[in-house]
């Protein structure tokens, strides 16, 4: 099939995929599966090969994802449950003071949001972040945007969401290297999208405590907590183990070190799937006082039911984005950009936006961008490692914008502060907006830098 038939193929699928998920409310998971199949059809792929191209996207996103949800899945449900996230507020609220109480339930929003995904967090945290606006006396939306900035950042920019992880899979970027980028690019971002701009909208818009916090306790029913310290050294072992691996392949490339059997193990013990086993055991050790064995594995149980769906959708985009490599439909993109001109970085951005609008799931519009974009990042030349990282980011950022009534997210703002569509597109809207935006313009700048 010429180029030019590919092209229109390949958008009128995902304009069907987008019709299928946002109109006929089909289930994303199915809808990325029969969009796979009429794709694999139209583009001419061979009818022998059309499961085993369907199946080896599936299975092959599935191997760098699965692992590292279910991991992190498991280590935010035990400290969910333990009280870990109120023991991390309380402590940086007495550290900042009450006057600092959105930039320190903020910092404990960032820390918090590594192993616990978007929605999961802002539920847990939103009991404490009420607790303090009604002592305070302040907008909820003075300590809840900087929050839920966090998790949001944190889902979109940071391994192990599943987001990140299967873009970066797609695209073969180190995820070592992209746990640091992503962490260096959440921060200030969320400083300036998400806490600055945090505190204007509380100033702006005066929110009074939503009627069903008066009426009802979500607090933890745990009558023991695990101390600052416990839940501090397992939010910082993953990052110091896979930093481990990091530093020790920056030292093997530069020369500084030499390959051995010691630094081989060193670097095992870095990889994200292993260093997240390792936090998980170490999780269930440090928490044992507080659960009984079967306590534990029931947690752990539960943690694995509202990841399946996350799992097999990203397995799902996988598989579609296995098809357009397959069909050629990738390449004829990859060919076109080139001709436009437009730089890579540039292209993700733009792309994922459009996606993120049409269909309102950042992840799927995180994994059908990197499918995309891959057989154009594997046609570039001279794109170092950084340069993927940034790729990466900017498809997140594009991914975060521009947030509205087809996402869950808005919603979950929306009906947790009893605000009105338009309050919510004022705020929560503009607060992703700017999320996005700035991650975008820092990708591109460290990208331009290294």
């Amino acid at each position: 099939m010429e180029q030019g038939m590919l092209l229109v193929t390949g958008l009128a699928m995902i304009l069907t995929l987008m019709f299928l998920v946002i109109v006929v409310r089909m289930h994303a998971f199915i809808a990325l599966i029969l969009v796979s199949l009429i794709t694999a059809v139209l583009s001419g792929v061979n009818t022998a090969d059309i499961v085993s191209v369907m199946l080896s996207g599936f299975g092959g996103t599935l191997a760098a994802v699965a692992l590292l949800v279910g991991l992190g899945g498991m280590i935010g449900k035990l400290l969910d449950a333990s009280g870990g996230a109120e023991v991390l507020a309380k402590r940086l609220v007495d550290l900042f003071g009450e006057q600092r109480a959105p930039l320190a339930l903020g910092v404990a929003s960032l820390l918090f949001g590594f192993p616990i995904f978007f929605d999961a967090g802002l539920i847990v945290m939103m009991p404490i972040l009420l607790t303090v606006a009604r002592k305070l006396g302040i907008s909820t939306l003075s300590l809840v945007l900087p929050a839920a900035g966090a998790f949001a950042v944190m889902h979109a920019f940071v391994p192990p969401h599943p987001g990140p992880v299967a873009a970066a899979d797609l695209l073969g970027v180190n995820m070592g290297l992209l746990l640091l980028v992503g962490v260096l690019v959440a921060i200030p971002t969320w400083y300036l999208g998400g806490y600055l701009y945090g505190l204007y909208a509380g100033t702006t818009f005066k929110l009074p405590i939503p009627t069903w916090f008066t009426t009802q306790s979500m607090a933890n029913t745990n009558t023991t907590t695990p101390s600052f310290s416990r839940v501090l050294v397992i939010l910082l072992t993953p990052f110091l183990l896979i930093s481990l691996d990091t530093v020790a392949n920056t030292l093997l490339t530069s020369g500084v070190l030499t390959p051995n059997d010691a630094l081989s193990a060193i670097r095992v013990l870095g990889k994200t799937p292993v260093a997240l086993l390792i936090t998980l055991l170490l999780t269930l050790w440090l928490l044992r006082v507080q659960f009984t064995r079967t306590q534990l594995e029931s947690l752990c149980n539960d943690a694995l039911g509202p990841l399946c769906a996350v799992i097999l959708i990203t397995g799902a985009g996988g598989m579609f984005g296995g098809v357009l490599r397959a069909s050629g439909i990738g390449n004829a993109l990859a060919e076109l950009l080139a001709d436009t001109g437009l730089p890579i970085i540039v292209a993700a951005f733009v792309l994922s936006s459009c996606i993120r609008v049409a269909q309102g799931s950042a992840t799927v519009a995180l994994t059908t961008t990197a499918a995309l974009l891959a057989p154009v990042v594997s046609a570039q030349t001279g794109l170092s490692a950084m340069d993927l990282c940034c790729i990466v980011i900017a498809i997140a950022g594009g991914a975060t914008v521009l947030s509205h009534v087809n996402d869950s997210g808005f919603w979950l703002v929306s009906r947790l502060l009893e605000m009105d569509e338009k309050t919510t597109l004022k705020t929560w809207t503009v607060m992703e907006t700017l999320l996005g935006s700035i991650a975008f313009m820092l990708a591109a700048l460290l990208s331009w830098l290294f």
